[in-house]
Protein backbone atom coordinates (compact mmCIF):
# COMPACT_ATOMS: atom_id res chain seq x y z
CA UNK A 1 0.00 0.00 0.00
CA UNK A 2 1.46 3.61 -0.81
CA UNK A 3 1.43 6.26 2.09
CA UNK A 4 -1.52 9.07 1.14
CA UNK A 5 -1.54 12.53 1.18
CA UNK A 6 -3.56 12.63 4.56
CA UNK A 7 -0.84 10.07 5.85
CA UNK A 8 1.75 12.36 4.98
CA UNK A 9 -0.02 15.69 6.23
CA UNK A 10 -0.27 13.43 9.38
CA UNK A 11 3.66 12.88 9.63
CA UNK A 12 4.49 16.44 9.30
CA UNK A 13 1.85 17.48 12.47
CA UNK A 14 2.98 14.37 14.64
CA UNK A 15 6.81 15.40 13.40
CA UNK A 16 5.88 18.73 15.63
CA UNK A 17 4.17 17.29 18.14
CA UNK A 18 6.49 14.21 19.43
CA UNK A 19 9.78 15.65 17.91
CA UNK A 20 9.01 19.11 18.54
CA UNK A 21 10.82 20.45 14.75
CA UNK A 22 9.16 22.81 12.39
CA UNK A 23 9.57 20.44 9.17
CA UNK A 24 11.60 17.66 7.56
CA UNK A 25 15.28 17.56 6.59
CA UNK A 26 16.07 16.88 3.41
CA UNK A 27 15.53 13.17 2.70
CA UNK A 28 13.62 12.50 5.61
CA UNK A 29 9.64 13.09 4.40
CA UNK A 30 10.82 10.79 1.53
CA UNK A 31 11.78 7.91 4.20
CA UNK A 32 9.07 8.32 6.46
CA UNK A 33 6.25 7.83 3.93
CA UNK A 34 7.93 4.94 2.22
CA UNK A 35 8.36 3.20 5.83
CA UNK A 36 4.72 4.07 6.69
CA UNK A 37 4.06 2.80 3.12
CA UNK A 38 4.24 -0.72 4.06
CA UNK A 39 7.20 -1.93 1.25
CA UNK A 40 10.49 -3.18 2.60
CA UNK A 41 12.71 -0.01 2.24
CA UNK A 42 16.65 0.81 2.10
CA UNK A 43 17.33 3.83 3.04
CA UNK A 44 20.95 5.04 2.40
CA UNK A 45 21.27 8.60 4.21
CA UNK A 46 24.54 10.58 5.30
CA UNK A 47 25.89 10.11 8.78
CA UNK A 48 24.29 13.18 10.84
CA UNK A 49 21.31 13.77 8.32
CA UNK A 50 18.56 12.26 10.88
CA UNK A 51 18.18 9.15 9.41
CA UNK A 52 16.89 7.71 13.28
CA UNK A 53 13.67 9.42 12.44
CA UNK A 54 12.50 7.35 9.31
CA UNK A 55 11.83 4.97 11.53
CA UNK A 56 11.27 6.89 14.81
CA UNK A 57 8.32 9.33 13.85
CA UNK A 58 6.52 6.00 12.13
CA UNK A 59 6.75 3.91 14.82
CA UNK A 60 4.15 6.83 16.54
CA UNK A 61 1.89 6.54 13.87
CA UNK A 62 1.85 2.63 13.53
CA UNK A 63 -0.03 0.01 16.06
CA UNK A 64 2.18 -2.40 17.52
CA UNK A 65 6.07 -2.46 18.30
CA UNK A 66 8.85 -0.45 15.76
CA UNK A 67 11.45 -3.57 16.33
CA UNK A 68 14.47 -1.57 16.22
CA UNK A 69 17.97 -3.94 15.85
CA UNK A 70 20.97 -1.65 16.47
CA UNK A 71 24.81 -2.73 17.35
CA UNK A 72 25.89 -0.51 20.06
CA UNK A 73 24.59 -0.22 23.48
CA UNK A 74 25.94 3.66 23.65
CA UNK A 75 23.28 4.08 20.60
CA UNK A 76 20.58 2.18 22.37
CA UNK A 77 21.27 4.27 25.47
CA UNK A 78 20.60 7.36 23.62
CA UNK A 79 18.02 7.29 21.39
CA UNK A 80 16.12 5.44 24.14
CA UNK A 81 16.68 7.73 26.45
CA UNK A 82 16.34 10.93 24.03
CA UNK A 83 12.70 9.09 23.28
CA UNK A 84 11.52 8.75 26.79
CA UNK A 85 12.03 12.23 27.54
CA UNK A 86 9.59 12.83 24.38
CA UNK A 87 7.16 10.31 26.27
CA UNK A 88 7.36 8.11 23.49
CA UNK A 89 7.43 4.95 25.27
CA UNK A 90 10.99 2.92 24.30
CA UNK A 91 13.16 0.08 25.72
CA UNK A 92 16.32 -2.10 25.02
CA UNK A 93 17.73 -5.24 25.66
CA UNK A 94 21.64 -5.79 25.94
CA UNK A 95 24.06 -7.20 27.86
CA UNK A 96 24.42 -4.16 30.04
CA UNK A 97 20.83 -4.49 31.36
CA UNK A 98 20.81 -5.69 34.79
CA UNK A 99 18.48 -9.31 34.81
CA UNK A 100 15.49 -7.38 36.31
CA UNK A 101 15.63 -4.20 33.55
CA UNK A 102 15.30 -7.18 31.00
CA UNK A 103 12.46 -8.52 32.64
CA UNK A 104 11.25 -5.16 33.04
CA UNK A 105 11.57 -4.57 29.27
CA UNK A 106 10.12 -7.70 27.84
CA UNK A 107 7.10 -7.65 30.07
CA UNK A 108 6.72 -4.23 28.88
CA UNK A 109 6.43 -5.12 25.21
CA UNK A 110 4.23 -7.90 25.60
CA UNK A 111 1.63 -5.79 27.12
CA UNK A 112 2.01 -3.53 24.11
CA UNK A 113 3.56 -0.85 26.63
CA UNK A 114 6.41 0.26 24.20
CA UNK A 115 5.94 2.03 21.02
CA UNK A 116 10.00 1.19 19.70
CA UNK A 117 12.25 -1.94 21.56
CA UNK A 118 16.00 -1.38 20.46
CA UNK A 119 17.75 -5.14 20.54
CA UNK A 120 21.29 -5.86 20.45
CA UNK A 121 21.93 -8.50 17.15
CA UNK A 122 23.49 -11.02 19.57
CA UNK A 123 19.92 -11.62 21.11
CA UNK A 124 19.02 -13.13 17.76
CA UNK A 125 20.40 -16.32 19.08
CA UNK A 126 18.63 -16.64 22.34
CA UNK A 127 15.74 -19.06 22.14
CA UNK A 128 13.86 -17.25 24.63
CA UNK A 129 14.09 -14.02 23.21
CA UNK A 130 13.15 -15.37 19.70
CA UNK A 131 9.90 -17.07 21.70
CA UNK A 132 9.38 -13.29 22.68
CA UNK A 133 9.53 -12.06 19.39
CA UNK A 134 6.61 -15.09 17.97
CA UNK A 135 4.25 -13.27 20.68
CA UNK A 136 4.93 -9.46 19.93
CA UNK A 137 2.63 -7.84 16.66
CA UNK A 138 5.63 -5.81 15.14
CA UNK A 139 4.87 -2.59 12.93
CA UNK A 140 8.12 -2.25 11.66
CA UNK A 141 11.40 -4.57 11.73
CA UNK A 142 14.07 -2.07 11.84
CA UNK A 143 17.62 -2.85 10.88
CA UNK A 144 19.84 -0.13 11.72
CA UNK A 145 23.91 0.15 10.33
CA UNK A 146 22.39 -2.45 7.45
CA UNK A 147 26.33 -3.07 6.25
CA UNK A 148 27.14 -5.41 9.26
CA UNK A 149 25.15 -7.65 7.25
CA UNK A 150 27.76 -8.01 4.01
CA UNK A 151 31.65 -8.99 4.48
CA UNK A 152 31.73 -5.96 2.13
CA UNK A 153 30.72 -3.54 3.98
CA UNK A 154 33.47 -1.74 6.91
CA UNK A 155 31.92 -3.71 10.11
CA UNK A 156 30.63 -7.38 9.32
CA UNK A 157 29.00 -9.16 12.13
CA UNK A 158 27.80 -12.57 11.50
CA UNK A 159 24.82 -12.20 14.19
CA UNK A 160 23.50 -9.40 11.25
CA UNK A 161 22.99 -12.91 9.33
CA UNK A 162 19.91 -14.20 11.91
CA UNK A 163 17.38 -10.55 11.25
CA UNK A 164 16.13 -12.59 7.88
CA UNK A 165 14.89 -15.75 9.17
CA UNK A 166 14.14 -13.61 12.78
CA UNK A 167 11.91 -11.40 10.71
CA UNK A 168 9.93 -14.42 9.63
CA UNK A 169 8.80 -15.22 13.09
CA UNK A 170 7.24 -11.71 13.59
CA UNK A 171 3.89 -11.35 12.60
CA UNK A 172 2.56 -8.00 11.39
CA UNK A 173 0.79 -5.52 13.34
CA UNK A 174 -0.82 -3.06 9.94
CA UNK A 175 -1.67 -6.22 7.80
CA UNK A 176 -2.98 -9.67 7.41
CA UNK A 177 -0.49 -12.39 7.20
CA UNK A 178 3.12 -12.22 6.55
CA UNK A 179 5.87 -11.12 8.30
CA UNK A 180 6.41 -7.20 9.42
CA UNK A 181 7.92 -4.79 6.86
CA UNK A 182 11.74 -4.49 6.65
CA UNK A 183 13.76 -1.12 6.96
CA UNK A 184 17.22 -1.21 6.57
CA UNK A 185 19.09 2.00 7.14
CA UNK A 186 23.05 2.44 6.96
CA UNK A 187 25.32 5.40 5.98
CA UNK A 188 28.01 3.66 4.07
CA UNK A 189 27.17 1.45 1.48
CA UNK A 190 28.42 0.85 -2.08
CA UNK A 191 26.69 -0.38 -4.58
CA UNK A 192 27.83 -3.75 -4.30
CA UNK A 193 26.74 -3.51 -0.44
CA UNK A 194 23.35 -2.74 -1.25
CA UNK A 195 22.97 -5.32 -2.95
CA UNK A 196 24.02 -7.48 -0.55
CA UNK A 197 21.83 -5.94 2.20
CA UNK A 198 18.67 -6.85 0.23
CA UNK A 199 19.64 -10.25 -0.65
CA UNK A 200 21.30 -11.14 2.82
CA UNK A 201 17.92 -9.43 4.84
CA UNK A 202 16.02 -10.85 1.99
CA UNK A 203 13.89 -7.43 1.13
CA UNK A 204 11.27 -7.89 -0.90
CA UNK A 205 11.06 -5.39 -4.03
CA UNK A 206 11.87 -2.91 -2.27
CA UNK A 207 11.98 0.66 -1.75
CA UNK A 208 15.68 2.41 -2.07
CA UNK A 209 16.08 5.52 -1.77
CA UNK A 210 19.48 7.16 -1.78
CA UNK A 211 19.84 10.56 -0.39
CA UNK A 212 23.29 11.34 -1.54
CA UNK A 213 26.62 10.98 0.08
CA UNK A 214 27.99 14.68 0.40
CA UNK A 215 28.90 16.50 3.49
CA UNK A 216 29.79 20.36 1.61
CA UNK A 217 29.82 21.38 5.15
CA UNK A 218 33.10 19.23 6.13
CA UNK A 219 36.46 20.36 5.10
CA UNK A 220 38.53 17.38 3.89
CA UNK A 221 41.83 17.47 4.74
CA UNK A 222 45.19 14.81 4.63
CA UNK A 223 48.22 16.08 6.26
CA UNK A 224 51.78 13.81 5.72
CA UNK A 225 53.74 12.95 8.58
CA UNK A 226 57.17 11.57 8.51
CA UNK A 227 56.83 10.18 12.54
CA UNK A 228 54.71 10.20 15.24
CA UNK A 229 56.07 13.03 17.16
CA UNK A 230 54.96 15.11 14.09
CA UNK A 231 51.53 14.00 15.30
CA UNK A 232 51.92 15.28 18.14
CA UNK A 233 52.74 18.34 17.07
CA UNK A 234 49.64 19.06 14.74
CA UNK A 235 46.95 17.41 17.11
CA UNK A 236 46.65 20.39 19.82
CA UNK A 237 46.45 22.65 16.93
CA UNK A 238 43.84 20.69 15.52
CA UNK A 239 41.37 20.70 18.11
CA UNK A 240 41.98 23.29 20.22
CA UNK A 241 39.20 25.49 20.81
CA UNK A 242 37.33 23.16 19.50
CA UNK A 243 34.69 19.94 20.60
CA UNK A 244 36.41 17.35 18.75
CA UNK A 245 37.04 13.31 18.07
CA UNK A 246 40.11 12.02 17.64
CA UNK A 247 40.12 8.61 16.00
CA UNK A 248 42.92 5.95 17.03
CA UNK A 249 43.59 2.82 15.48
CA UNK A 250 44.25 0.89 19.07
CA UNK A 251 43.86 1.69 22.62
CA UNK A 252 47.21 2.51 23.62
CA UNK A 253 47.51 5.27 20.50
CA UNK A 254 44.08 6.71 21.91
CA UNK A 255 45.57 7.02 25.77
CA UNK A 256 48.57 8.53 23.93
CA UNK A 257 46.75 10.89 21.93
CA UNK A 258 44.73 11.95 24.88
CA UNK A 259 47.91 12.64 26.72
CA UNK A 260 49.41 14.65 24.54
CA UNK A 261 46.45 17.17 24.24
CA UNK A 262 46.34 17.59 28.25
CA UNK A 263 49.86 18.17 28.07
CA UNK A 264 49.44 20.61 25.58
CA UNK A 265 46.53 22.48 28.06
CA UNK A 266 43.43 20.82 25.82
CA UNK A 267 40.99 18.49 27.94
CA UNK A 268 40.83 15.14 26.53
CA UNK A 269 39.96 11.63 28.02
CA UNK A 270 40.56 8.40 25.74
CA UNK A 271 37.58 6.28 24.88
CA UNK A 272 38.28 2.29 24.24
CA UNK A 273 36.86 -1.12 25.03
CA UNK A 274 39.57 -1.52 27.92
CA UNK A 275 38.05 0.83 30.29
CA UNK A 276 36.25 0.21 32.94
CA UNK A 277 32.13 0.22 31.90
CA UNK A 278 31.89 3.11 34.55
CA UNK A 279 34.89 4.98 32.91
CA UNK A 280 33.55 4.52 29.76
CA UNK A 281 29.91 5.99 30.34
CA UNK A 282 31.70 8.64 32.45
CA UNK A 283 33.84 9.83 29.32
CA UNK A 284 30.19 9.14 26.81
CA UNK A 285 28.12 11.38 28.93
CA UNK A 286 31.03 14.05 29.70
CA UNK A 287 31.34 14.86 25.75
CA UNK A 288 27.54 14.55 25.30
CA UNK A 289 26.56 17.43 27.94
CA UNK A 290 29.90 19.38 26.44
CA UNK A 291 31.90 19.32 29.61
CA UNK A 292 34.62 17.06 28.00
CA UNK A 293 35.19 19.06 24.73
CA UNK A 294 37.52 16.36 22.92
CA UNK A 295 37.44 12.65 23.24
CA UNK A 296 40.30 10.14 21.76
CA UNK A 297 38.75 6.89 21.07
CA UNK A 298 38.94 3.76 19.18
CA UNK A 299 36.30 3.45 16.19
CA UNK A 300 33.52 2.41 18.79
CA UNK A 301 33.22 5.70 20.33
CA UNK A 302 30.66 8.28 18.30
CA UNK A 303 27.97 5.97 17.16
CA UNK A 304 24.56 7.08 18.43
CA UNK A 305 26.35 9.91 20.19
CA UNK A 306 24.08 12.67 18.86
CA UNK A 307 26.15 15.86 19.49
CA UNK A 308 25.22 18.04 16.87
CA UNK A 309 28.19 20.77 17.40
CA UNK A 310 31.34 18.32 16.81
CA UNK A 311 33.33 20.71 14.45
CA UNK A 312 36.50 18.97 14.31
CA UNK A 313 37.19 14.65 13.59
CA UNK A 314 41.24 14.39 13.39
CA UNK A 315 41.94 10.07 12.58
CA UNK A 316 45.19 9.97 14.42
CA UNK A 317 45.65 7.12 12.28
CA UNK A 318 44.96 5.84 8.73
CA UNK A 319 41.41 3.79 9.54
CA UNK A 320 40.52 0.56 7.74
CA UNK A 321 38.78 1.25 5.13
CA UNK A 322 36.76 4.40 2.88
CA UNK A 323 33.99 3.02 4.78
CA UNK A 324 34.94 3.64 8.10
CA UNK A 325 36.63 6.85 7.66
CA UNK A 326 33.66 8.36 6.20
CA UNK A 327 31.30 7.22 8.71
CA UNK A 328 33.52 8.65 11.70
CA UNK A 329 34.40 11.88 9.75
CA UNK A 330 30.24 12.00 10.02
CA UNK A 331 30.16 12.67 13.21
CA UNK A 332 31.46 16.28 12.80
CA UNK A 333 28.95 19.30 11.66
CA UNK A 334 25.86 17.69 12.40
CA UNK A 335 24.63 21.03 12.73
CA UNK A 336 24.93 22.24 8.98
CA UNK A 337 27.92 24.22 10.78
CA UNK A 338 30.88 24.23 8.90
CA UNK A 339 33.67 21.22 10.31
CA UNK A 340 36.90 19.71 9.33
CA UNK A 341 37.84 16.43 9.17
CA UNK A 342 41.71 15.80 9.36
CA UNK A 343 43.47 12.30 8.20
CA UNK A 344 47.00 12.27 9.73
CA UNK A 345 48.86 10.37 7.00
CA UNK A 346 51.74 8.57 8.07
CA UNK A 347 52.51 5.34 5.97
CA UNK A 348 54.52 3.55 9.09
CA UNK A 349 51.06 3.14 10.56
CA UNK A 350 49.86 0.88 7.74
CA UNK A 351 51.72 -1.78 9.45
CA UNK A 352 49.74 -1.51 12.27
CA UNK A 353 46.32 -1.84 9.94
CA UNK A 354 47.91 -4.87 8.40
CA UNK A 355 48.71 -6.16 12.09
CA UNK A 356 44.75 -5.80 13.10
CA UNK A 357 43.95 -7.59 10.20
CA UNK A 358 46.22 -10.70 10.33
CA UNK A 359 46.53 -10.84 14.04
CA UNK A 360 46.21 -14.56 14.64
CA UNK A 361 43.24 -13.76 17.49
CA UNK A 362 41.30 -12.05 15.03
CA UNK A 363 38.51 -14.65 13.38
CA UNK A 364 40.46 -17.46 15.33
CA UNK A 365 38.37 -20.57 13.60
CA UNK A 366 37.10 -23.00 16.73
CA UNK A 367 38.84 -25.94 17.43
CA UNK A 368 35.98 -27.29 16.03
CA UNK A 369 36.00 -25.72 12.58
CA UNK A 370 36.98 -27.57 9.22
CA UNK A 371 39.03 -26.43 6.56
CA UNK A 372 36.32 -24.61 4.98
CA UNK A 373 36.64 -22.16 8.29
CA UNK A 374 39.86 -21.33 7.76
CA UNK A 375 39.01 -20.63 3.82
CA UNK A 376 36.63 -18.17 5.08
CA UNK A 377 39.28 -16.40 7.74
CA UNK A 378 41.67 -15.58 4.60
CA UNK A 379 38.83 -14.84 2.36
CA UNK A 380 38.29 -12.37 4.39
CA UNK A 381 41.18 -11.11 5.78
CA UNK A 382 41.76 -10.50 1.47
CA UNK A 383 38.80 -8.66 1.62
CA UNK A 384 39.93 -6.49 4.37
CA UNK A 385 43.09 -5.64 2.91
CA UNK A 386 41.73 -4.96 -0.21
CA UNK A 387 39.49 -2.72 1.71
CA UNK A 388 43.27 -0.77 3.41
CA UNK A 389 44.50 -0.32 -0.10
CA UNK A 390 41.16 1.69 -1.31
CA UNK A 391 42.01 3.91 1.89
CA UNK A 392 45.81 4.27 1.16
CA UNK A 393 45.06 5.12 -2.09
CA UNK A 394 42.51 8.14 -0.69
CA UNK A 395 45.09 9.03 1.32
CA UNK A 396 47.92 9.05 -0.98
CA UNK A 397 45.87 11.04 -3.74
CA UNK A 398 46.88 14.55 -5.11
CA UNK A 399 42.83 14.29 -6.62
CA UNK A 400 39.99 16.18 -5.01
CA UNK A 401 39.24 14.42 -1.90
CA UNK A 402 35.39 14.76 -2.00
CA UNK A 403 35.30 13.54 -5.39
CA UNK A 404 37.27 10.69 -4.23
CA UNK A 405 35.09 9.51 -1.57
CA UNK A 406 31.83 9.93 -3.71
CA UNK A 407 33.05 8.38 -6.42
CA UNK A 408 33.92 5.36 -4.30
CA UNK A 409 29.81 5.50 -2.88
CA UNK A 410 29.08 5.54 -6.40
CA UNK A 411 27.11 9.11 -5.92
CA UNK A 412 26.38 9.88 -9.58
CA UNK A 413 26.47 14.27 -9.06
CA UNK A 414 30.67 13.69 -7.91
CA UNK A 415 32.32 16.24 -9.72
CA UNK A 416 35.94 16.50 -10.39
CA UNK A 417 37.09 18.90 -8.18
CA UNK A 418 35.16 20.45 -5.13
CA UNK A 419 37.58 23.65 -5.25
CA UNK A 420 37.39 23.83 -1.24
CA UNK A 421 39.10 20.43 -0.14
CA UNK A 422 42.57 20.18 1.06
CA UNK A 423 44.07 18.96 -2.09
CA UNK A 424 42.00 21.04 -4.32
CA UNK A 425 43.30 24.18 -2.25
CA UNK A 426 45.75 23.48 -0.27
CA UNK A 427 46.51 26.64 1.89
CA UNK A 428 42.51 27.00 2.00
CA UNK A 429 41.47 27.78 6.25
CA UNK A 430 39.30 26.09 7.84
CA UNK A 431 36.25 27.83 9.43
CA UNK A 432 38.00 27.77 12.92
CA UNK A 433 41.19 29.03 11.44
CA UNK A 434 39.30 31.96 9.59
CA UNK A 435 38.12 32.96 12.80
CA UNK A 436 41.30 32.54 14.99
CA UNK A 437 42.62 35.09 11.72
CA UNK A 438 39.62 37.22 12.25
CA UNK A 439 40.01 37.94 16.30
CA UNK A 440 43.84 38.49 15.69
CA UNK A 441 43.27 41.17 13.24
CA UNK A 442 40.15 42.29 15.72
CA UNK A 443 42.38 42.35 18.30
CA UNK A 444 44.75 44.40 16.60
CA UNK A 445 42.75 46.91 15.55
CA UNK A 446 41.00 47.30 18.88
CA UNK A 447 44.29 48.07 20.15
CA UNK A 448 44.94 51.20 17.90
CA UNK A 449 47.23 49.69 15.56
CA UNK A 450 50.16 50.94 18.25
CA UNK A 451 51.36 47.96 19.89
CA UNK A 452 53.73 45.14 18.46
CA UNK A 453 53.47 41.29 18.54
CA UNK A 454 54.39 40.68 22.79
CA UNK A 455 51.52 42.59 23.87
CA UNK A 456 49.23 41.87 21.10
CA UNK A 457 49.70 38.13 21.74
CA UNK A 458 49.16 38.90 25.76
CA UNK A 459 46.36 40.85 25.38
CA UNK A 460 44.46 38.21 23.31
CA UNK A 461 45.55 35.59 25.60
CA UNK A 462 44.41 37.67 28.93
CA UNK A 463 47.87 37.52 30.47
CA UNK A 464 47.17 41.06 31.45
CA UNK A 465 49.80 41.75 34.10
CA UNK A 466 52.49 43.51 32.32
CA UNK A 467 50.03 45.47 29.78
CA UNK A 468 48.66 49.17 29.27
CA UNK A 469 45.61 49.30 31.20
CA UNK A 470 43.94 50.13 28.24
CA UNK A 471 45.17 46.42 26.72
CA UNK A 472 42.93 45.25 29.44
CA UNK A 473 40.22 46.74 28.75
CA UNK A 474 38.91 45.66 25.07
CA UNK A 475 36.83 43.45 24.14
CA UNK A 476 39.06 41.36 22.97
CA UNK A 477 41.54 40.80 25.46
CA UNK A 478 41.10 37.12 26.41
CA UNK A 479 39.26 36.92 23.59
CA UNK A 480 41.92 33.83 22.76
CA UNK A 481 43.07 32.49 26.11
CA UNK A 482 42.63 28.86 24.84
CA UNK A 483 45.51 29.43 22.50
CA UNK A 484 49.35 29.40 22.96
CA UNK A 485 51.23 32.09 22.56
CA UNK A 486 53.56 30.65 19.73
CA UNK A 487 50.15 29.79 18.17
CA UNK A 488 49.35 33.14 17.52
CA UNK A 489 52.79 34.46 17.23
CA UNK A 490 52.73 31.98 13.73
CA UNK A 491 49.66 33.42 12.74
CA UNK A 492 50.28 36.84 13.01
CA UNK A 493 53.95 35.97 11.11
CA UNK A 494 52.07 33.93 8.89
CA UNK A 495 49.73 36.79 8.37
CA UNK A 496 52.76 39.18 7.53
CA UNK A 497 53.56 36.98 5.13
CA UNK A 498 50.60 37.16 3.50
CA UNK A 499 50.33 40.73 2.89
CA UNK A 500 47.31 41.04 5.35
CA UNK A 501 49.21 42.94 8.47
CA UNK A 502 52.72 44.74 8.65
CA UNK A 503 55.08 45.42 11.09
CA UNK A 504 56.84 49.17 11.19
CA UNK A 505 60.21 49.52 10.41
CA UNK A 506 61.32 50.83 13.76
CA UNK A 507 62.30 49.63 16.90
CA UNK A 508 58.84 48.93 18.13
CA UNK A 509 57.70 46.69 15.43
CA UNK A 510 53.90 47.79 15.74
CA UNK A 511 51.34 46.33 13.88
CA UNK A 512 48.76 47.52 11.67
CA UNK A 513 46.12 46.12 9.40
CA UNK A 514 46.37 46.36 5.24
CA UNK A 515 43.30 47.09 3.36
CA UNK A 516 43.17 43.34 2.78
CA UNK A 517 43.58 42.43 6.33
CA UNK A 518 40.86 44.92 7.24
CA UNK A 519 38.63 43.09 4.85
CA UNK A 520 39.54 39.99 5.94
CA UNK A 521 38.41 40.91 9.45
CA UNK A 522 35.19 42.34 8.37
CA UNK A 523 33.90 38.79 6.84
CA UNK A 524 34.69 40.39 2.82
CA UNK A 525 37.51 38.47 2.10
CA UNK A 526 36.81 34.81 1.92
CA UNK A 527 40.09 33.73 0.35
CA UNK A 528 43.02 34.83 2.72
CA UNK A 529 45.74 32.90 0.62
CA UNK A 530 47.27 32.62 3.82
CA UNK A 531 49.91 29.79 4.29
CA UNK A 532 48.89 27.40 7.49
CA UNK A 533 51.70 28.00 9.71
CA UNK A 534 53.37 24.19 10.29
CA UNK A 535 52.86 23.41 14.04
CA UNK A 536 56.10 22.92 16.32
CA UNK A 537 56.09 21.62 19.88
CA UNK A 538 58.44 23.23 22.30
CA UNK A 539 60.95 21.24 24.28
CA UNK A 540 58.75 22.01 27.37
CA UNK A 541 55.98 20.89 25.80
CA UNK A 542 57.43 17.37 25.15
CA UNK A 543 58.84 17.99 28.86
CA UNK A 544 55.25 18.35 30.20
CA UNK A 545 53.91 15.56 28.30
CA UNK A 546 56.49 13.07 29.38
CA UNK A 547 55.74 14.27 32.99
CA UNK A 548 52.10 13.55 32.51
CA UNK A 549 52.93 9.92 31.23
CA UNK A 550 54.51 9.64 34.16
CA UNK A 551 51.82 10.61 36.58
CA UNK A 552 49.67 8.78 34.92
CA UNK A 553 51.55 5.61 34.65
CA UNK A 554 52.25 6.03 38.61
CA UNK A 555 48.73 6.74 39.33
CA UNK A 556 47.39 3.24 37.52
CA UNK A 557 45.57 4.89 34.96
CA UNK A 558 47.72 3.77 32.07
CA UNK A 559 46.78 1.10 29.69
CA UNK A 560 48.14 -2.33 29.18
CA UNK A 561 50.35 -2.64 26.37
CA UNK A 562 49.05 -4.02 23.25
CA UNK A 563 45.94 -3.09 21.39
Amino acid sequence: MAATNESTTDALTRLRAHFGHPGFRQGQEQIVAAVLGGRDVLAVMPTGSGKSLGYQLPAVMLPGITLVVSPLISLMKDQVDELNRRRIPSGALHSMLPAGGRRDVMNAARAGRLRLLYVAPERFASDQFLGLLGGLRIARFVVDEAHCVSEWGHDFRPDYRRLRAAADLCTASDRTGGRPPIAAFTATATPEVRDDIIALLGLEEPQVLVAGFDRPNIHLRVEPVAAEEDKDDWLPRLVRGRRALVYAATRKTAAAAAGVLNASGVRAAAYHAGLEDKERTRVQDAFAAGTLPVVCATNAFGMGIDRPDVDAVVHYAIPGSLEAYYQEIGRAGRDGRPATATLLWDRADISTREYLIDSPRRGKPERTADARSAEEIARRKALEHRKLKRMIDYADTTACLRATILQYFGEPAARERCDACGNCRPDALDAYERELVRKIFSGIARAGERYGRRRIVAMLLGETDDLPPALGRLSTTGLLRHETPDALRDWIEASITAGLVVASKDQYRTLSLTERGRDAMLGRLQNLELRRPVPVVTASLRRRYHDWRAYTRDAGMMLRQGE
